[in-house]
């Protein structure tokens, strides 16, 4: 077994210009996942991009003066949390146990929720101290649990505004999407349409907005937002098909998804009007909800048309396959979404619904149900690790251009997670997946070193 440490010198090549300031990140194995394997691989890196990558010899001999880090183990691009609730951290303890229904779970959730807005520190800590919780420093807790993993970047739902900023606090790229629900027409116009525009407009990050669902919004909210978003030009992520009484909630506007939703007190039209007579894709699809500006969390309950949809307004789905266990939920169709080239993300979701924030037990799960549910190319592996890299890159519409990550290729930020283990001559990342899940050694964001797990 490698070790958690690094090794440092000071190299020379000759040739090679503008080495000032140059990093060289080396290690035994890389996985740019842009590019293939990379045995006795290296990274030239400066200013938090990546200048270089290829073989060792060769990027180490482009630059004259450079600083050499040699790592242990296996050097992989940052990983992409493509879904989750940073700020729900302090709920741990609703994601270690198992709910018959994504309904069950949710009504655990609201009261849990409610008792931390208004009395907390009691969640986190066992004592009431008579405020509510630090929800910012519950994401920030998450966020340093997702890095120590091997994450570099988030796709962050946040309900509670003081969160928003957290993972960028912690460290972490990506973006945070300002949840909107409960909104009837009514309240949105009065209101809510308002209270969003100022929100985007004083967030001091880039934001993006996420519907929660369906079924928590009037059917005039959801296609309003949709009209915001492309009129703002944000990103849009939204719940979509987690529930198996979704369909019937928008076709009908009965079962137990509307039961729950009368409960909490909403008058939404679909339960004044008996549905809609569409299936959640086609609802959302017909108001421009979807298109590669926006991505969807969980999607468990699609038929192949909805999932051609999806597919053709180039829409990433975002699979949580341990928080839809959590939830006593059917699997995703893991396989059939491969074979017909559905571009997938992967996420946790929170830990109010999913037992940790290490993103390859997710990638790793992903890949057990492939198997079982027929998939049997060789590239599956490869295809999972993609997902969980450049896949989440794609969702948060950070694939390409200067900010770019997911990949370790020359111009991208120099995001990368460091992981202790010895592939030797086995596929790599099928190792990866299998031995991975808890051994993340460092992680790296923008070429500084965020995080390094502490030598026993």
């Amino acid at each position: 077994m490698t070790t958690a440490r690094t090794r440092h010198r000071v190299a020379s090549g000759a040739g090679g210009r503008g080495s000032a300031g140059v990093v060289v990140h080396s290690a035994p194995l890389m996985l740019p996942v842009a590019g293939p394997p990379l045995r006795e691989g290296a990274l030239a890196v400066r200013r938090g991009r990546v200048l270089a990558a290829g073989p060792r010899r060769e990027v180490a001999g482009a630059f004259r003066e450079h600083r050499e880090v040699r790592w242990d183990g296996v050097v992989v691009a940052g990983l992409v949390n493509a879904h989750t609730h940073l700020q729900f951290s302090c709920l741990a303890r609703l994601g270690r146990r198992r709910y018959g229904s994504l309904e069950e779970w949710s009504t655990a959730f609201d009261a849990a929720y409610a008792e931390a807005s208004s009395a907390p520190d009691a969640l986190a800590t066992g004592r009431r101290r008579g405020r509510k919780v630090d929800w910012a420093a519950a994401a920030r807790k998450g966020a340093r649990a997702a890095i120590a993993s091997g994450t570099t970047a988030v796709a962050d739902v946040v309900t509670d505004m003081e969160a928003a900023a957290a993972y960028a606090e912690a460290g972490l790229t990506g973006m945070a999407y300002l949840e909107v629900l409960g909104d009837t027409e009514e309240s949105w116009h009065a209101e809510g349409r308002e209270r969003l525009i100022t929100a985007l407009q004083e967030a001091g990050l880039p934001m993006g907005v996420s519907p929660h669902a369906v079924y928590a919004l009037d059917v005039a909210v959801l296609e309003d937002l949709a009209l915001l978003a492309r009129s703002y030009r944000v990103r849009q992520q939204i719940h979509l098909a987690e529930s198996a009484h979704e369909r019937e909630y928008t076709v009908r506007g009965t079962g137990p998804l509307a039961r729950m939703v009368r409960d909490l007190g909403f008058d939404f039209a679909v339960l004044r009007e008996g549905g809609t007579g569409l299936g959640p894709v086609d609802l959302l699809d017909g108001m421009g909800v979807f298109g590669e500006h926006c991505h969807v969390a969980h999607a468990v309950y699609l038929t192949p048309d909805e999932r051609r949809v999806l597919r053709k307004r180039g829409t990433v789905i975002a699979l949580c396959p341990r928080s839809n266990r959590t939830l006593g939920l059917d699997t995703p169709q893991v396989a059939a979404l491969l074979e017909e080239g559905n571009p997938i993300a992967v996420g946790t979701d929170s830990l109010a619904s999913s037992p940790s924030m290490d993103l390859l037990e997710d990638v790793r799960l992903l890949r057990d149900l492939a198997r079982e549910q027929g998939y049997t190319d060789a590239d599956l592996e490869r295809r999972l690790v993609g997902a969980a890299t450049e896949g989440g890159a794609r969702a948060l519409g950070m694939a390409s251009g200067p900010g770019r990550i997911g990949a370790l290729i020359p111009g991208a930020r120099a995001d990368f997670a460091v992981f202790d283990i010895d592939t030797g001559t086995r596929e790599p990342y099928r190792t990866l997946i299998e031995e991975g899940p808890g051994r993340c050694a460092a992680t790296v964001i923008a070429g500084r070193r965020v995080w390094q797990r502490a030598r026993s």
